[in-house]
């Protein structure tokens, strides 16, 4: 496994199996189960605490991810960011270079979900402007009877930022894994059309 690199340094390992992303942020609101779900996708399902504290800074994953139908893997690190306002100026100055986004909401909160619009301007200003690939996860989807926000309103304003989206319970540790192997896909299929252009590009 080659050392850690940001999307932008693909070049100097192109012709290499595996590879790796050096950032994907994790944020939302505070409480909507961003930590929980990193946590759960970093020990492959055998850890939900059903006790925890709220994160007051920025804590730091790593996961391997085999890419199916692949002889290639990703490795994801991920930055499990607070999502409390007073915290956030603060975390964002660790976010570093952004390759790919999950962005994070409570299917039981309205407000929530809302506030995913703040947060999309936050990582676009953080990143210039530039468009950060990623996921929209729309979690604690075993509380269905306090579902404030419906599947087809979020998956419209998902497919409306570029982004993919999925629903999961950390609780139950249902489909907890889809959005993050949908992110190393996607950086997957990055780095085969950067391969590809290089390619393109050399001489004979």
């Amino acid at each position: 496994m080659i050392s850690p690199c940001t999307q932008n340094s693909i070049i100097s390992f192109c012709l290499c199996l595996s590879f790796c992303v050096y950032v994907r942020v994790s944020v939302g609101d505070a409480a909507v189960g961003k930590s929980a779900l990193s946590h759960i996708f970093h020990s492959d399902g055998s850890l939900f605490q059903k006790n925890y504290s709220m994160t007051s800074g920025v804590e730091l994953l790593m996961k391997c991810v085999n890419i199916p139908e692949t002889n290639d893997s990703v490795e994801l690190y991920i930055i499990d960011s607070a999502g409390k306002q007073t915290l956030v100026e603060a975390c964002e100055k660790m976010w570093g270079d952004l390759s790919l986004l999950c962005l994070v909401f409570d299917l039981t909160s309205e407000q929530s979900f809302a506030n995913c619009s703040h947060w999309m301007e936050r990582v676009r200003a953080h990143c210039q402007g530039r468009h950060v690939p990623g996921v929209l996860v729309g979690n604690k989807s075993d509380l269905s009877a306090r579902r404030e926000v419906q599947a087809s309103i979020a998956q419209d304003w998902a497919q409306s930022q570029g982004l993919e989206y999925h629903e999961t319970s950390a609780k139950e540790m249902e489909n907890c894994d889809a959005p993050l192997l949908a992110l190393a896909r996607t950086f997957h299929a990055l780095y085969q059309e950067r391969r590809e252009t290089i390619q393109n590009l050399s001489p004979g």
